[in-house]
C-alpha cells in the first residue's frame, strides 16, 4: 500500500499521464494522420508532455483546488 502523504504525487503522475497520453494521441493524428508512423510520433510526443504536465499539476494542483472550492462552497 502507498503510504497517504504520497496521495497527491501519485493522484498527480496518474492524472498527467492520462490526460497527456489522450491529448497527445488526438493531436498527432490530426496533425499526422494515421499512419506506419503514427505510434512512434505519439509515443515521442507524450514522452515529452507527461514530465511537463506532471509538474504543471503538481505545482498549479492545490491551487486550482483551493480556488475552485473558494468559488462552489457556500
Amino acid at each position: 500500500m502507498i503510504p497517504p502523504r504520497f496521495a497527491h504525487p501519485v493522484f498527480c503522475l496518474i492524472t498527467s499521464g492520462l490526460m497527456s497520453c489522450i491529448v497527445t494521441c488526438v493531436a498527432t493524428i490530426k496533425a499526422i494522420g494515421l499512419g506506419p508512423q503514427t505510434f512512434g510520433d505519439w509515443m515521442a510526443a507524450w514522452s515529452l508532455s507527461w514530465p511537463i504536465a506532471f509538474v504543471i499539476i503538481l505545482i498549479a494542483g492545490p491551487r486550482i483546488r483551493r480556488w475552485v472550492d473558494s468559488k462552489t462552497r457556500r
